[in-house]
């Protein structure tokens, strides 16, 4: 009998699931998983010796705004993605709050075309939901390369902010797939826009209170109820939020970011001034105690990154002027393996969070699994790692992070997109194989 041969085997390594950790080989053929086991007596065009490396399924990040077309000075979608890559990062979802914004389907054909082959990871993008595209939504929510459709109910400008019931139960009556949502109450906002203190970061969080994410979210949830409809609320940052989501599993999931994870208000905006102003704020401690809670309790489904980068000469304005956003897509693995070191979860909840949840919740073809069949996408780390994130290693088009000079136990060493090893050891090796990632429908 011939033992088999494959285009890639991958030997010696512990392939972590959101089950379990194990001793297993990998066999690749055509960008997709052949066989988990014993590969040792196997042919392999090429090996990876993985001794002393963790293997996960490839990392896919839920939230991103990559800023192209137009807000290209800031990001783009081949830097966002090359930052997303170096970071153990194999798929994202970005946002619609582009120029002009993702809300037609030229617009969205446009984005896919601007990607394909030029992301260095693979993509899906928002569909942003308006007052005026709310019939058309079950036709653009359908298309290649959409994820889902994106509402704004406060935070944004122009048509993508809907922040009005009947505005969002006019999208949500006319949707099939689960809608993500910003929420934050827009007029509620505006009522207290004179609490943000000119000069004054450590007042964003006075000014975006938690009533205001509080009441925008119940609302939302009651919403979703009436019209019998799935919705993904992301970045949440309150512990009443949680205690409302809680209650409603059965339509409501749920995101965290790994900053509001990591930091709390005052020391943030003490140690960072307007590089910590985010939307939702950073809020002080309790409420990050509340987030870790519900993480541990399941309420959690998935971390999102919202990689929302600006220049260093915009986020330095004054306060309030100064751009609300961070960027995270490259941090987010070396933030959750920190916190994965330290004991906050385990390494299993960490897969599930990243990969086998978004598969599910989102109906991800061939991804989000390490499974015979699926596209060969692994996130490949270190757990004995300890790096410090340095401005040097940092790929986004900004050039910062909040989490620079942060020492981090745990690290990616390589991100392989179907079988391809796009990074490893921080060195670009295959660039721009980006391709649309495709959805159970």
């Amino acid at each position: 009998m011939t033992n088999p041969v494959y285009d890639l085997t991958i030997t010696n390594g512990t392939l972590a699931t959101h089950e379990t950790s194990e001793l297993a080989g990998i066999g690749i053929t055509d960008g997709r998983i052949a066989t988990i086991g014993d590969v040792t007596a196997a042919q392999g065009k090429e090996n990876i010796d993985a001794t002393g490396l963790t293997i996960l399924p490839g990392v896919i990040d839920t939230q991103v705004h990559f800023r192209e077309p137009g807000i290209e000075h800031k990001e783009d979608l081949q830097s966002g993605s090359l930052a997303a890559v170096m970071g153990g990062v194999t798929g994202v979802f970005e946002m619609p709050n582009t120029k002009p914004p993702t809300t037609t389907p030229e617009a969205v054909r446009d984005k896919v075309a601007r990607a394909t082959d030029r992301m260095h990871c693979d993509f899906a993008f928002y569909v942003g939901g308006t007052h005026e595209n709310a019939a058309e939504l079950p036709e653009l929510e359908k298309m290649a390369g959409v994820c889902g459709v994106k509402v704004f109910m406060g935070s944004s400008t122009g048509n993508l902010l809907v922040p009005d019931d009947d505005g969002v139960a006019d999208i949500l009556r006319f949707i099939g797939r689960r809608a993500a949502f910003h929420s934050e109450d827009e007029f509620r906002l505006r009522e207290r826009r004179e609490l943000a203190e000119t000069g004054k970061v450590e007042t964003h969080p006075v000014w975006r209170d938690a009533e205001a994410a509080i009441s925008s979210t119940r609302r939302l949830v009651k919403l979703a109820r009436e019209a019998g409809k799935n919705i993904h609320v992301l970045h949440i940052s309150t512990e009443e939020e949680m205690q409302i989501l809680a209650a409603n599993r059965d339509i409501a999931s749920v995101e965290v970011t790994p900053q509001h994870l990591t930091l709390a208000a005052p020391e943030a905006y003490q140690a960072l001034g307007t590089f910590a102003q985010m939307n939702p704020p950073i809020r002080e401690s309790r409420h990050r105690a509340a987030l870790w809670k519900a993480l541990e309790q399941g309420i959690v489904d998935v971390i999102g990154s919202d990689h929302a980068p600006h220049t260093r000469e915009e986020k330095a304005d004054t306060y309030p002027h100064s751009p609300s956003g961070m960027p995270g897509v490259q941090t987010l693995l070396p933030l959750m393996l920190d916190h994965v070191a330290a004991g906050k979860l385990s390494l299993a909840k960490l897969v599930y969070l990243t990969s086998y949840r978004a598969r599910s919740l989102f109906g991800l073809r061939e991804k989000g699994e390490v499974a015979i069949g699926n596209h060969a996408d692994l996130t490949f780390v270190d757990l004995a790692a300890t790096r410090i994130i340095e401005e040097d290693w940092l790929a986004s088009r900004c050039g910062w992070s909040p989490f620079t000079g942060k020492t981090i136990h745990g690290w990616p060493v390589g991100t392989m997109v179907r079988g391809q090893r796009v990074m490893w050891d921080a060195i670009l090796e295959t660039p721009e194989t980006g391709q649309p990632i495709a959805f159970d429908l």
